[in-house]
């Protein structure tokens, strides 16, 4: 008996009570899930490292599931952190600069990628034209070799630099004003726009991923996609640092592009999409 009554207790004590499995479930909960937080984390930053990566890479960088990853995936998409693409995510922004800021980066890339977008449309007599940074290269371009072509347009600065050349008819869109893209926008802009078809439209972005190309800003989105709706051929205008980013609003997939004038090849991701759908790529070369 001296010898049994220890074993009993010690077989006793080893049966959990209702409160030791709960203690212990909700423990091994915490550490999931503090598990999750960390590797997510290390997800986004990965993405920021490397904006476009594949589930497999990400699975294999951080020694989990692929399963895994993509739950980890859907769920960061969910908080509007990332974006899906077909096998894998991209780092999503949710701004970039003014417009007046962007006039004074990338000066000599944007320069060749107009000479280069002006040469691809050459012949052309009707054109709309999106605002941005890049686009108003392109006006300075036109206005400076064109000849009685017609450009309708939602931007001021783009309005004002091909008034400068006085065969070229501007048509400026209604709407409301955006300060901080110096264009117009809203219901207006767009039922004006139904009016008219072009040979071109010319068009900048804030991202190019995969999925096609997106903005910043959801009201551009909407006017980029109406002209896309009116022209015959659509081209991009975009220098390499938009690679691989997606915004907040996408406003054309692959699918409805023509042809993309850059300063340089996009990585194979990005390259296979835009074969896929059959875009013509232009690198603009220095002169």
């Amino acid at each position: 008996m001296g010898l049994h009554r220890p074993l009993a207790f010690d077989a006793l004590w080893l049966i959990p009570t209702r409160s030791r499995w709960s203690d212990a479930i909700h423990f091994s909960l915490k550490q999931d899930m503090s598990k999750k937080s960390v590797r997510q984390r290390e997800i986004v930053s990965l993405l920021s490292d490397q904006p476009t990566l594949r589930v497999s890479e990400l699975a294999e960088a951080l020694r989990v599931t692929t399963e895994t990853i993509r739950r980890d995936l859907d769920e960061l998409t969910g908080r509007g952190l990332i974006s899906r693409t077909y096998g894998g995510a991209i780092l999503r922004k949710a701004a970039e600069p003014s417009v007046a800021q962007r006039h004074t980066l990338l000066i000599e890339e944007r320069t060749r990628i107009a000479k280069t977008a002006c040469r691809m449309c050459d012949g052309a007599r009707v054109f709309m034209m999106g605002s941005g940074a890049t686009t108003l290269h392109v006006a300075r371009r036109m206005a400076a070799g064109m000849q009685n072509v017609t450009v309708i347009t939602h931007s001021f600065a783009i309005a004002t630099a091909l008034a400068s050349n006085p065969t070229i008819t501007v048509l400026m869109t209604p709407g409301f004003y955006h300060a901080g893209e110096g264009a117009m926008f809203g219901a207006q802009t767009l039922r004006f726009l139904e009016q008219y078809n072009a040979q071109w439209v010319i068009l900048g972005a804030s991202g190019l991923a995969p999925e096609g190309a997106s903005d910043a800003l959801i009201e551009m989105a909407d006017v980029y996609s109406a002209m896309i709706e009116r022209a015959n051929r659509r081209m991009i205008v975009a220098d390499g640092s938009k690679f691989n980013q997606m915004f907040t609003a996408r406003y054309a997939s692959w699918s409805q592009v023509d042809l993309l004038v850059t300063n340089e090849t996009p990585n194979s991701v990005l390259f296979k999409a835009m074969q896929a759908a059959e875009v013509e790529l232009k690198i603009a070369e220095a002169d």
